[in-house]
């Protein structure tokens, strides 16, 4: 059974930083495309950063661009978002994605609020 949990939320001031997690378990014999999404109050749910299965190349949202990184550990079948110079605007539920052919999988999310 393929699982997602992420973590690393929490309430941080604007310009801090924090490093979400996500773990994957359930993958038993290919590794998934992985991404993060996010979605604010009243907004859709949009794509934050993604990382292919094959070489890692990354890809960013134009708004988080020289802030955020995405990584992820093969071998603890975990991914990460370094989260850096965070806003008010950032503040959303982050969720983790995981894309296998034509099945996506999704985390519960884990909330970041960035506040003074």
């Amino acid at each position: 059974q393929v699982q997602l949990v992420e973590s690393g939320g929490g309430l941080v001031q604007p310009g801090g930083s924090l490093r979400l997690s996500c773990a994957a378990s359930g993958f038993t014999y290919s590794r998934p495309a992985m991404s993060w999404y996010r979605q604010a109050p009243g907004k859709e749910r949009e794509l934050v950063a993604a990382i292919t299965t094959t070489d890692d190349t990354t890809t960013y949202a134009d708004s988080v661009k020289g802030r955020f990184t995405i990584s992820r550990d093969n071998v603890k079948n975990t991914m990460y978002l370094q989260m850096n110079s965070l806003k008010p605007e950032d503040t959303a539920v982050y969720y983790c994605r995981a894309r296998l052919g034509i099945y996506n999988y999704w985390g519960q999310g884990t909330r970041v609020t960035v506040s003074s």
